[in-house]
């Protein structure tokens, strides 16, 4: 089979397009013929070493779609034909097929199609989370959603709305804008004509809001802190501008501020967790009710472009390699 490995860490140049052994499951696994991987900046991070692998040479990647072709031992809820979407269980999704954990499997609905099913996994249920774990929104609440035309933020906005909250965005263009209002945010704030912090505490008579959903980082975290109201949360979910330093507690002690940095992994602990958040992720995207934008698709063997335009920061919604 084909797939994409790295060999050093580096530039989107080290995605090497090569050949390997096709995959058997071990015991609890199954194997997966995939047909749609999902690009996520976890999988730039890796590449570039800011988050370095343990080990190389490496697979990959960590969500993907496709159909069951094998099942391991002890595995009885998932059999061969099924049409399921896989996340984190394993990296290797970089693939033409992957072996990975049973657990980690989610089973697609049948009005829901294999490219919408990787593309809506982990940014689906990262913004399920935020938005009804994390801080929990309710009616009359109000958040900023930064990077609102990205993947998680276009996701994030509608659910949002779903929940009865008023919603601030940040977005870089008057494209990204346009795709944050489609969504569903009621005040769109261009960062690069206009101060965020201004806006948001111009808006809201100096009360701040009461959650920020940060995946932005080092540029926006001091902005973000201060446009919550006393007792707001800042949720820190991400660092594509680089990791923030540190914070004092007198920092947060202003505005008795809580700040908290989630992962998905810790939203979705047990099985029964995991599929309640994707069951209605997909539930929603088939109904209907929740849009889902993919921004782009490119042969698995251009990777290395997936990942450049990632990195440009000009891309909106989901990118897809398809192997």
């Amino acid at each position: 089979m084909k797939a994409i490995r790295i060999h050093e860490v580096g530039g989107p140049e080290v995605l090497i397009f090569e050949d390997l052994p096709d995959p058997s499951p071990a015991p609890g696994q199954v194997v997966i013929d995939i047909q749609a991987v999902g690009v996520n900046i976890t999988d730039v991070n890796t590449r570039s070493g800011v988050n370095p692998p343990r080990s190389i040479p490496l697979t990959l990647g960590i969500e993907a779609a496709g159909v069951v072709s094998a099942v391991g031992d002890g595995v009885t809820d998932l059999r061969g034909g099924d049409r399921v979407a896989c996340y984190w269980g394993a990296m290797g999704s970089y693939a033409e097929r992957s072996a990975v954990p049973a657990d980690k499997v989610v089973k697609l609905p049948d009005r829901l199609d294999v490219r919408a099913g990787a593309a809506a996994l982990v940014q689906g249920m990262t913004a399920h989370y935020l938005a009804y774990s994390t801080y929990p929104l309710k009616p009359g609440d109000s958040c900023v959603v930064h990077a609102g035309a990205g993947g998680t933020g276009l996701l994030l906005i509608q659910m949002a709305k779903r929940a009865g909250a008023y919603v601030f965005a940040t977005v870089s263009t008057d494209e990204k804008a346009a795709l944050a209002q489609e969504a569903g945010s009621d005040r769109t704030i261009i960062y690069t004509r206009e101060d965020f912090e201004e806006e948001v505490n111009k808006a809201t008579d100096g009360r701040g809001v009461q959650v920020v959903y940060d995946s932005v980082g080092r540029t926006t975290f001091d902005k973000s802190l201060n446009c919550l109201a006393p007792r707001g949360c800042l949720a820190l979910y991400g660092h594509a501008s680089g990791p923030v330093t540190a914070v004092s507690e007198e920092r947060l002690a202003e505005k008795s501020v809580f700040l908290t940095r989630p992962g998905l992994p810790h939203y979705i602990a047990d099985r029964e967790e995991l599929l309640r958040r994707a069951g209605e992720v997909f539930d929603w995207i088939a109904s209907g009710e929740l849009k889902l934008r993919i921004g782009g698709t490119f042969p698995l063997a251009d990777a290395a472009e997936a990942h450049r335009q990632m990195e440009s920061r000009n891309t909106t919604g989901k990118l897809l390699l398809i192997p």
